[in-house]
């Protein structure tokens, strides 16, 4: 028997947190990102995948429960692939290289951070230390699940690793105090240059030692994540903004042979052949009111265009607090307004972000046999008028407009957030 979707929201709720059977929500406007829009398409999930995606008349499995999603809009969960939520940390002022750091062992899994993230949509985050550094630490992939523990939440990419590397360049690790920064622009590649020589030399070894374990180096963290690197393995997260400084990213990835993902990329709309001839992804913000530094000044809506025309791969983050993540997918709509195509705008909330983080056969797209992360919109994905409804994870539904404590996180402000007011603080569904 059909149920309208959101009538049935407290009778559904324990069908979701169980999944003993698959689930069909038939009738809405399906963007699968991977394909063409499905008018009155059918999504069947079971067991935390996507069994199915089709058009009207597709097969639903005997026995499934099936959800009336007419008038809605359904699309993947989006990917924020540059976030700060969970109090993530870094390197400090003693090194201003520090690769052996992992935000790991920072994040706290428990924040209420993470219901704003679902509020706006975002089902998979790359949560990055700072930028204040050269090499700020590990960064670490997490899938908005519900957890206690950060095992809870963790993802490991199909590289087996958790994250990727957090390096910067500019005014924001270049520093004017004295000490162990670099002061200049030309300092800040030497000091890297020269770790990454450190690195290759180490991996040297470690290759001529073949299994031999008694010609191993003696262990060193700091070398250990920057093989990853060399080795293909991590993906180096670049923060960048001038137009020189994301030249310098690229040729310091081409001398060592490693592809990083430039990140903010202000002035990507100069350099996007550039950006483009080297293969690389950029993953771009937006921000409807500049202003904090002097380097960012170039940033332009007209980045993502420049970039979809080049023929380079973009996503899109919120950099979280710079840009609220409740409103990710509005990033997207002002850089449709600037010329980017809605096909490639989608795309870059989702499909791209992942393939950014190696995560692009597990999320990003509803396909058959990914994770069934996925959102129910009241309308146009563009509209300025159009609400997150719901916000699915592996097949549970962890974020519901229609429960009251949900709502808060998309419009209480940030007061919501505080341990002290807390009167939303922890919720649980029993305690509606």
């Amino acid at each position: 028997m059909k149920q309208r979707l959101f009538a049935c929201c407290l009778l559904y709720s324990g069908l979701t947190a169980a999944q003993d059977k698959p689930v069909a929500f038939t009738g809405a406007l399906i963007y699968p990102v991977s394909g063409p829009a499905i008018p009155a398409g059918i999504l069947v999930v079971h067991k935390g995948k996507i069994l199915s995606v089709g058009a009207k008349g597709s097969s639903i499995p005997a026995g499934a429960d099936v959800v009336d999603a007419t008038g809605k809009v359904i699309m993947p969960g989006l990917v924020d692939s540059h976030s700060h939520l969970g109090g993530p940390q870094g390197g400090d002022a003693s090194a201003a290289l520090n690769p052996d750091t992992r935000a790991m062992d920072a994040v706290n899994p428990t924040s209420d951070g993470f219901k704003k993230a679902l509020a706006g949509g975002i089902t998979t985050i790359n949560i990055m230390p700072g930028s204040g550094h050269l090499m700020s630490g590990q960064t670490i992939y997490v899938k908005m699940r519900e957890g206690r523990v950060i095992e809870d939440i963790l993802m490991t990419n199909e590289k087996g690793l958790y994250g990727g590397l957090k390096m910067a360049n500019g005014t924001n690790p270049m520093r004017s105090t004295p000490g162990p920064f670099p002061g200049t622009r030309a300092k800040s590649a030497a000091m890297v240059r020269e770790l990454f020589i450190k690195a290759q030399e180490y991996k040297k070894k470690i290759d001529k030692a073949g299994k031999d374990e008694s010609k191993m180096p003696e262990r060193d963290l700091r070398m250990e994540s920057l093989v990853e690197v060399l080795s293909g393995k991590r993906v180096v997260h670049f923060h960048t903004h001038k137009a020189n400084d994301v030249l310098t990213a690229i040729r310091l990835g081409q001398e060592f042979g490693f592809k990083p993902v430039l990140h903010h990329v202000s002035e990507g709309w100069k350099v996007a052949k550039e950006i483009a001839a080297a293969g690389l992804a950029s993953s771009i913000i937006t921000i409807d009111a500049p202003g904090g530094k002097l380097e960012a000044m170039g940033l332009s809506l007209t980045t993502g265009v420049a970039l979809e025309k080049a023929g380079a791969a973009v996503g899109f983050h919120t950099d979280d607090g710079i840009t609220d993540s409740r409103f990710l997918i509005r990033s997207a709509a002002l850089m449709v307004r600037a010329g980017m195509s809605k096909e490639k705008a989608l795309e870059a909330l989702t499909l791209a972000g992942a393939k950014m983080l190696d995560l692009g056969t597990r999320v990003g797209s509803l396909e058959k046999g990914k994770d069934a992360d996925f959102l129910i919109l009241n309308g146009d994905p563009f509209s300025i008028y159009t609400r997150v409804e719901q916000t699915w994870v592996e097949g549970i539904k962890r974020w519901d407009i229609s429960k009251a404590a949900d709502k808060a996180f998309l419009t209480g402000g940030y007061d919501v957030y505080s341990p002290i007011r807390g009167e939303f603080h922890h919720h649980t569904d029993d305690e509606q």
